[in-house]
């Protein structure tokens, strides 16, 4: 699940959006990132809830990033979309927590816990500044 469309175009709406001091309508980022205007609009909605858009409305209105882009994780981001922190695997983060109760049994749960827990770490520390970077 780490990433879904969701997610996806989360970060290609911020990168556009990084690149204009204007706000941005979603009808307008939606074509030109030739996706949903509904979909998109929710996502942005929920960008904008968290913090990491500001909306205005009106004839001009849209949407302008909040923070600046070295502010902005990419673990933020997908967890603000996604509604949970981003998973490599259906294992719970606890052997505790394990969905099917076998935590005990499982010898590979060990390994993916410390994977996601690597996972976690690069994506809190990767900002939309560095994606912006590499563009």
């Amino acid at each position: 699940m780490l990433i879904t469309r969701a997610s996806e175009y989360a970060i290609l709406s911020l990168i556009l959006l990084s690149k204009t001091n204007e706000p941005q309508d979603s009808e307008t980022l939606s074509q030109e990132l030739s996706i949903s205007k509904s979909f998109l609009a929710k996502i942005l909605q929920t960008l904008a809830k968290d913090g990491i858009l500001k909306s205005f409305k009106g004839v001009n209105g849209g949407f302008i990033l909040a923070l600046r882009p070295k502010d902005i994780s990419m673990l933020r981001i997908m967890t603000c979309v996604e509604g949970k922190a981003p998973a490599v695997f259906d294992c719970a983060s606890s052997a505790d927590d394990c969905p099917s109760d076998r935590a005990t049994l499982c010898s590979i749960w060990p390994f993916l816990n410390k994977l996601q827990g690597k996972i976690d770490i690069f994506l809190a520390e990767l900002t939309l500044d560095d994606i912006l970077k590499e563009d």
